[in-house]
């Protein structure tokens, strides 16, 4: 069927609303009605070239939508149902089987082709051109998209699900970094570095966890503010100084845990001389240089006990933590819409260019 959506002919293109002609549901797909879709600043990364994506392409990985048909073999979900997308992953690998899908030995080739395994692109325009698409496994930035079983969520009927959208990567990557994989435990101590989507989501995430300091590193006063109000205890202005001694002021003996969202060699660096003994440093932000390398001095993290951990889409298992997302949300203990500005779909280029700007933290197109 032929659908709008926003195309990337080149890398660093501007966007271009066009149609495209989608392929119909396969075995195990759907077809969902998209009703919003986060941006993240992976797609920014995707956008730029970086990671030798085929063009044209579309990009969206925090979709949101409505079930319009599915594939034969579907029976989780039915036409009329909502759903949350999120990354994708092959149920039958190693990982996979131990609810480690994130890591699942395919995430590359699920995730990031947007070709299938002879190179060939699932989608074209009405010409003919071929366009890649499933992003993540779905390429949500369109009016629809093909999702699988496994990288679809239903939702509750009642939810306004265009609020729900940034759960499917920011907010699970962020809440999931300190729920997860940190294990964040009451009383504990933490800082997060980078006050955006990925990091106050991992504020809130930390005050569910019910740790007893919860430190935002931000340069930006409006988004310490916000951190403030969704948890954190304290806030630290990286440009006033030692960003550690400002940390050790707080809690002299060190925290337990370390989120760094920013990507910034100089803050990883600094967040070990922030750990207390058998102290953790979760990495989730992506440095600007793929080939970046981050000196660890070998003889404290050995001494202490600390502990360097990656981190991708917070350690989730989306068929079971995604619906715990949910229901925080509901319960008003994830009140993510107070990081979201809303922009319409055709606005696409707009919303990337205040994204790219920091003038918004988490910017969600409606369809």
């Amino acid at each position: 069927m032929l659908t709008k959506a926003a195309v990337l002919g080149a890398a660093q293109a501007p966007y271009t609303v066009e149609d495209i002609d989608l392929p119909p549901p396969g075995a195990g797909e759907m077809r969902v009605r998209i009703t919003a879709a986060g941006i993240c600043h992976t797609d920014m990364i995707f956008a730029s070239g970086a990671m030798g994506s085929y063009f044209p392409l579309v990009l969206g990985h925090e979709g949101v939508g409505v079930v319009d048909a599915v594939g034969v073999g579907v029976n989780s979900v039915a036409p009329g149902d909502k759903v949350l997308l999120t990354f994708d992953s092959c149920g039958q690998c190693l990982n996979c089987s131990r609810s480690q899908p994130s890591y699942c030995y395919s995430f590359t080739g699920l995730n990031f082709a947007c070709v299938d395994p002879t190179g060939t692109p699932s989608s074209k325009k009405p010409d003919g051109t071929p366009v890649a698409t499933r992003f993540f496994g779905q390429s949500s930035f369109a009016s629809y998209a093909i999702a699988r079983v496994r990288n679809a969520i239903k939702l509750p009927a009642s939810v306004d699900e265009t609020v729900l959208a940034p759960l499917g990567c920011a907010v699970q990557t962020g809440a999931g970094a300190v729920l997860r994989s940190l294990g964040a435990t009451k009383d504990s101590r933490i800082v997060v570095m980078g006050g955006g989507a990925v990091g106050l989501s991992a504020v809130m995430g930390a005050k569910i966890a019910g740790c007893a300091d919860i430190i935002l590193i931000e340069p930006q006063a409006a988004r310490r503010e916000l951190g403030v109000a969704l948890g954190a205890t304290h806030t630290i202005d990286p440009g006033a100084g030692d960003t550690a001694a400002a940390v050790r002021a707080i809690c002299p003996e060190g925290v337990e845990n370390v989120v760094d969202t920013s990507g910034n060699l100089g803050a990883m660096q600094s967040a070990i001389g922030m750990l207390a003994p058998r102290g953790a440093l979760g990495l989730v932000g992506v440095p600007a240089s793929l080939d970046a390398v981050l000196p660890v001095p070998l003889v404290p993290l050995i001494a202490a006990g600390f502990r360097v951990v990656g981190i991708i889409e917070g350690d989730s298992d989306p068929a079971t933590f995604l619906p715990e997302l949910v229901a925080h949300h509901a319960a008003g203990r994830l009140p993510i819409e107070k990081l979201i500005s809303f922009y319409p779909f055709a606005e696409i280029n707009t919303a990337m260019s205040d994204t790219h700007h920091s003038k918004c933290i988490k910017a969600v197109l409606r369809f």
